[in-house]
């Protein structure tokens, strides 16, 4: 029944084989199940009763909530690609936009995490709309194409420096704004960078599960540190109140979002409308360049380049971030870890399922999420944004008009804690510099709309004016 409704005849592929790159796959981006509840529920910018972290609730049974949320959203889209794409793809909330979520529009911006998961299912609500009325190629069209290559490039380098952060590496400096932490004396700092070598020689060696693993024995290590005496009780490890599987503080949140938070006046619908944009556009081209990737790993591409039937898995995604924003996390976008099942030999939506299966199998271990160290956990932001980096190799530096808004848009997102800046600072300056190195055929009315639209808005955020109630 399986070889027929998948299609392994057609796909050349056998049961097996796509049970074991569903494994594969799954264990590749497991981390995402320790690494999402953390970046969500321990903001340190965020107080403990206005952000993310839930007021009443301990930071261990919060992260427990959004482990369960993060497991069911992650599995109904993977299921989704499964049954109704036919796709080996895998997603999760994604990391860069839970990221953005927290750090960005939580705590800079100072929205709630209600409209902001308001903003999530808005997002995914549109997403659902112009994917199933085939607009996709006019939107690839409205952006401008070195902003798209440089996003990812700009977000890894935002998630190491929240990584580095978190594992006292990096630390705040008066004269130099950041520099290098006490590595050689803070035990935080210490077993941070040694997990942080342990994991990269792991994932050098193309293990599976190898960041995991690194998270795994980094937080073993800052337990036995302190059973044996070696460090004070509580310096590596986090204080243990019991967990909840309970997620209705979360799930339905955004309800309350879409009403009064935030949202009665002008300047705070030019807010809402940036951090709706800002996840569309992350989310539409992550997971558009995914796809493409991965399925180039695949031979899944015809002779133009592109991925037959695109529509299917990017709706998989519009519905996962749709159900995950409902429920109370972050975007869902499809994981390039899917190459890894692919490699294995996973060519249909059976290897999307055993994923989707295994995640929510690891519902029964959501208690031990809570008790992951935030310095294990962010090993992962460090490992994966040193990865993206490698998305810089798709900018034609070689072209001026490109290598500006390329540059603008990496440099802002780290140095000023945002994505959805740096993404401003690309899309303001291209068709600047276009009109003014005279390459007016490279400019679509669009771009200037996006422009003005970007410099509006931090007219309103910065001047003060139209901020009375709407």
């Amino acid at each position: 029944m399986l070889a027929d409704y998948f299609g392994f005849e057609e796909h050349d592929t056998t049961l097996g084989t796509e049970i074991m790159a569903g494994i594969t796959t799954f264990l590749t981006m497991s981390y995402i199940v320790v690494v999402n509840p953390s970046i969500l529920a321990d903001n340190p910018q965020i107080p403990i009763q206005d952000g993310i972290n839930l007021a009443g609730y301990s930071y261990n049974q919060t992260v427990a909530m959004l482990a369960v949320v993060t497991i069911i959203a992650a599995a109904v889209a993977t299921l989704t690609m499964a049954f109704y794409a036919n796709r080996p793809f895998a997603q999760a909330p994604g990391l860069g936009l839970n990221a953005f979520f927290a750090f960005t529009v939580v705590g800079t911006l100072g929205v709630s995490w209600q409209t902001a998961l308001a903003a999530v299912v808005v997002e995914g609500v549109l997403f659902i709309l112009l994917t199933a009325i085939g607009a996709r190629k006019y939107i690839i069209r409205l952006f401008p194409e070195p902003v798209k290559f440089a996003v990812g490039t700009g977000i890894g380098l935002f998630l190491a420096i929240i990584g580095l952060e978190a594992m006292n590496v990096v630390v705040a400096d008066s004269a130099t704004l950041v520099t290098l932490g006490p590595v050689a004396s803070d035990p935080t700092a210490i077993l941070s960078v040694l997990g942080l070598f342990l994991t990269f020689a792991l994932y050098s060696r193309g293990i599976p599960g190898s960041i995991i693993i690194g998270i795994a024995a980094t937080t073993i290590a800052g337990y036995a540190a302190e059973f044996f005496g070696l460090v004070g009780a509580g310096t590596l490890t986090p204080a243990m109140t019991g967990a909840t599987y309970d997620i209705s503080p979360v799930a339905g949140a955004f309800v309350s979002g879409l009403g009064a938070h935030g949202l009665t006046t002008l300047d705070g619908l030019f807010s809402f409308g940036l951090i709706v944009f800002t996840f569309f556009f992350v989310d539409f081209f992550d997971t558009a360049g995914t796809l493409v990737g991965v399925g180039q790993v695949g031979g899944f591409l015809n002779d133009e380049g592109n991925l037959p039937e695109v529509e299917k898995p990017l709706m998989a995604d519009a519905i996962g971030t749709t159900v995950g924003g409902m429920l109370g996390t972050s975007t869902v976008t499809t994981y390039i870890e899917s190459a890894s099942g692919v490699e294995e030999g996973g060519r249909t939506g059976m290897t999307a399922l055993v994923i989707g299966v295994l995640f929510l199998l690891s519902l029964v271990f959501v208690p031990l999420a809570a008790a992951v160290p935030q310095y294990a956990s962010h090993i992962a932001l460090v490992v994966i944004g040193v990865v993206m980096l490698g998305n810089v190799v798709d900018i034609a530096w070689d072209d001026i008009t490109n290598t500006v808004p390329a540059g603008m848009t990496i440099l802002v997102m780290p140095f000023t804690y945002s994505i959805a800046y740096g993404i401003a600072a690309g899309i303001v300056s291209y068709p600047i510099v276009k009109l003014a190195a005279g390459k007016r055929d490279d400019i679509r009315l669009g771009h200037w709309a996006l422009a003005a639209a970007f410099v509006l808005y931090f007219f309103v955020r910065t001047s003060g004016v139209l901020q009375g109630n709407v």
